[in-house]
């Protein structure tokens, strides 16, 4: 008996998209799977690679290839986004488009006897460019530490402002995000910002100054430092802005401040009082314990 070749497995189009795009994304076209076959005079593919606003995509690599992911044919498109190539013969086809500035697609032709009109629509990627800068200033701020998370407060991207204060981010998915910056020196600033649906959203983020109130509290004519004092800051308004107690060298610090009047209140335990009966040989064990309010 004859034996039957066996066919090779067929993959699915999207386990071939990786190697395909990479491979069709600059340069000569490489197949990482087989050496490309000589195209054949076959069915025609032809069609027009557009943008997402109708606007044809000049230079797009429009890549054939079979479900087994062997390329089977290579085009680039004209100036009027115009493609075409041979497929070998009827059956199921794969054709990859890709281009710098948008997402690669992927799509399953299904190819005749008679040539087939097929338009590829390719959805651009988005980016995201901005500055970082003083509020009271406008000088730029280098190094800023700038973060780019999604609804879910998934890290999408992250990045330090350059010299001038920039940062540029590719490839990001359109919709809502938060841009968070923080520098040293600086408060904290998040932006809520939307991503659009092509080209690039620029931004500037203004950070402003963070003061630094710190010193160390002392206890007595000595000067000896107090360790466990309840230090408070109060703004103009008598409103309590942050609290802090001293450590074993007695000092304290609040950071990222506005800039304003503020007082600073440094208080030792409060005083606790007691009843107590003493008769006989007196009262052994008698423990006082202190504590600042709330603890």
């Amino acid at each position: 008996l004859a034996e039957v070749p066996v066919e090779e497995p067929v993959r699915t189009p999207a386990a071939v998209v990786a190697h395909v795009a990479e491979a069709t994304s600059g340069g000569t076209a490489v197949d990482t799977l087989q050496a490309p076959v000589a195209t054949l005079q076959g069915t025609a593919v032809h069609g027009v690679v557009r943008g997402a606003e109708g606007a044809p995509v000049a230079r797009a690599a429009v890549t054939l290839i079979s479900l087994a992911g062997r390329q089977l044919g290579r085009s680039v498109a004209q100036a009027d986004g115009s493609y075409g190539l041979d497929a070998p013969g009827s059956g199921s086809y794969v054709l990859i488009a890709s281009a710098d500035g948008f997402q690669p697609q992927a799509s399953t032709v299904v190819v005749g006897d008679e040539p087939l009109a097929y338009d590829i629509l390719l959805s651009g990627t988005s980016g995201l460019a901005g500055t970082v800068r003083a509020a009271e200033t406008a000088a730029p701020v280098e190094g800023a530490m700038v973060v780019v998370t999604d609804v879910r407060g998934d890290v999408l991207a992250t990045g330090k402002s350059g010299e001038a204060g920039e940062f540029t981010f590719g490839e990001l998915v359109p919709g809502s995000v938060t841009v968070a910056v923080n520098a040293a020196g600086y408060r904290p600033l998040a932006l809520p910002v939307e991503i659009g649906g092509q080209g690039v959203t620029r931004i500037e983020a203004a950070l402003q100054s963070g003061a630094l109130v710190q010193g160390v509290v002392r206890a007595g004519a000595g000067r000896r430092p107090l360790p466990d004092a309840r230090v408070t800051l109060i703004d103009a308004a008598g409103n309590v802005v942050a609290t802090s107690t001293t450590g074993e060298d007695g000092a304290y610090a609040f950071a990222d401040l506005d800039a304003g009047e503020y007082s600073v209140v440094a208080t030792g335990y409060p005083p606790v009082a007691g009843a107590l009966t003493v008769a006989g040989r007196g009262v052994d064990g008698h423990d006082i314990e202190l504590a600042h309010p709330g603890e």
